[in-house]
Order: structure tokens, then C-alpha cells, then sequence
């Protein structure tokens, strides 16, 4: 059986209970939410790099979500509209090839 200990969906427990499943719970402190969103981030977008499917671009914008809930995020809409604003979105499809440096 596999050990795990990570942030996961509200209504896990639920379907937990329903299977008979054990399992501790606990709810974390806020610094640690963060963390754990962020790890949760990295998790679904690996995921979503990996299987390209609709359900996990839905698990990659559920996390992202749930961070920009948070104090240090609650501006990013705002900076993100700027940044389009500024130096534009991806609509064009635009790929460059060059040199860095």
C-alpha cells in the first residue's frame, strides 16, 4: 500500500469514508497551505505535461485557483491583465529562435 501525505480535494475524505478506506486528517496552518498548494501545482502540472488531457488542465487551474485565494496572490489577476497589457497574451502563437545572452 502506498504512504502518502499531501493536500487534496475537499470531498477526498468523503469518498474515503464511502470506500473504507483509513486514512488521518488534519487541516494546515496557512503557511503551510501555501506550500503545499505550491507542491500541489508542481504535482498536477507534471500530470498535465505528461497526459495533455482536459482533466488535468482542470486539476492545474483548480490549484491555481485556490492560490490566488491567498493574501500574497490576490493581486495576480490584475498583474496578469498588466502583463497582457504590456507585452501581450499567446494568442499570436509566436515562436522565436535565437540566442540568449
Amino acid at each position: 500500500m502506498e504512504n502518502y501525505n499531501k493536500l487534496v480535494r475537499d470531498k477526498i475524505p468523503d469518498i474515503l469514508d464511502k470506500q473504507g478506506v483509513s486514512y488521518e486528517k488534519r487541516v494546515a496552518t496557512p503557511e503551510e497551505y501555501k506550500v503545499e498548494l505550491i507542491k500541489k501545482l508542481e504535482e498536477e502540472t507534471r500530470e498535465f505535461s505528461e497526459a495533455g488531457s482536459p482533466e488535468e488542465l482542470a486539476d492545474v487551474i483548480e490549484v491555481i485557483e485556490a492560490l490566488k485565494k491567498l493574501p500574497d496572490y490576490v493581486n495576480v489577476e490584475e498583474l496578469r491583465k498588466k502583463k497582457s497589457e504590456e507585452r501581450g497574451a499567446f494568442d499570436g502563437k509566436i515562436i522565436l529562435k535565437g540566442q540568449k545572452g
